[in-house]
């Protein structure tokens, strides 16, 4: 076993056990998983998609993932991220196996840190993950709030995507 499988080894039961926490809390508690990495990068950049673009080549970069791209839509809400070759699709797959619903991703959770750290955005969160084991490829949407005006936006998010993975 290598390094990596045995890492993702280790958040398949961490992810695994926080899932079946008996209070349901824990699951929400998990947006700082990943972020050291990306904080531990001098991220530079002046707008959303500035921060977005240099967070993914610092991640590309490390061999984190083969390729990543972005968009942010839904009335500037919705950030999707599109990913290739993720070190982490193993751990996705055998959750996805063993029944548990993928919610954490380190990779997105680095760029909604960022948009934090960097921008000053109020909040964020991880709302779908998406794999296809076959491809490689993995999608995530998540919620991104510039500011408390933005916090409660609605928008039908399904109407900007392409159909599932």
């Amino acid at each position: 076993m290598n390094k990596m499988e045995y890492c993702n080894e280790l958040m398949v039961r961490l992810e695994e056990l926080l899932f079946h926490e008996l209070s349901g809390c824990a699951a929400w508690k998990v947006e700082m998983v990943g972020v050291d990495f990306i904080q531990s990068k001098n991220i530079q950049g002046n707008t959303p998609d500035e921060v977005i673009r240099n967070s993914i080549k610092e991640i590309v970069d490390s061999g984190l993932v083969t390729e990543m791209t972005h968009k942010i839509g839904g009335k500037g809400v919705l950030l999707t991220l599109n990913m290739k070759g993720c070190a982490h699709l193993p751990k996705e797959v055998r959750l996805k196996k063993d029944g548990v619903k993928p919610y954490i991703c380190p990779l997105t959770n680095m760029i909604m840190d960022q948009l934090i750290e960097k921008l000053g955005y109020e909040t964020s969160y991880l709302s779908e993950i998406e794999i296809d084991e076959k491809t490689g490829e993995c999608r995530t949407r998540s919620a991104i709030y510039e500011d408390e005006t933005k916090i409660g936006v609605v928008c039908d998010w399904n109407e900007e995507l392409p159909p599932s993975l």
